[in-house]
């Protein structure tokens, strides 16, 4: 790609896991035999690439070939164009229905206010009801340092107030000069 060419190429892969756009078709297939399908689905069973690529042109059709790593390799008859397109179509579907977890973070600190955690726990239910995973940091500075310990029920309070919708999933833990939690939402 050079300099000025920001132009990027979308990627897609078969449940075989290989790329679409890397199917053998037609005479690319060098395979002694394969297993065949036919445009309407059915098994034509096994033959030589040869035949199965005269069957493919008597039907005005492409032999592509589907699952490489099979043995024999299977190929079908269909139209390649719109193979790819019915396979560009099922991936974007598949990408739709996923649901991604973020990981949101909530920063307290020891001399908190009893109304300034109450608004962070209203932010937190908010994230944890979308379904994302909560992070809550409890960070010292200075002095705050020493009494680490002490400070330890703030995070416990949090959970608590959290506690019909969220479960912990990592309990407090100190990590150099903040300590961690992580919740989530109940199922």
């Amino acid at each position: 790609m050079s300099a000025g060419d920001d132009t990027a190429e979308t990627v897609l892969f078969n449940r075989e896991g290989t790329k679409i756009s890397d199917l053998f078709i037609n005479e690319q297939i060098r395979d002694k035999e394969v297993r065949v399908i036919g445009a309407d689905g059915e098994q034509l069973g096994i033959m030589s690439s040869k035949e199965a690529l005269a069957l493919a042109e008597e039907a005005e059709l492409d032999l592509v070939k589907i699952a490489p790593t099979a043995k024999p390799p299977v190929c079908k008859i269909v139209d390649y164009g719109k193979y790819k397109y019915d396979q560009m179509r099922k991936e974007k579907e598949s990408k739709k229905k996923q649901h991604v977890v973020e990981i949101k973070e909530i920063r307290l600190s020891p001399n908190i206010d009893s109304n300034d955690l109450n608004t962070k726990i209203n932010a937190a239910k908010k994230f944890l009801t979308k379904g994302d995973r909560v992070k809550v940091t409890l960070r010292f500075r200075g002095r705050e340092m020493a009494h680490m310990a002490n400070s330890k029920h703030i995070l416990d309070d949090f959970a608590l107030a959290l506690e019909e919708i969220a479960t912990i999933e990592k309990a407090p833990k100190v990590e150099g000069r903040s300590m961690t939690m992580f919740l989530t939402g109940k199922k």
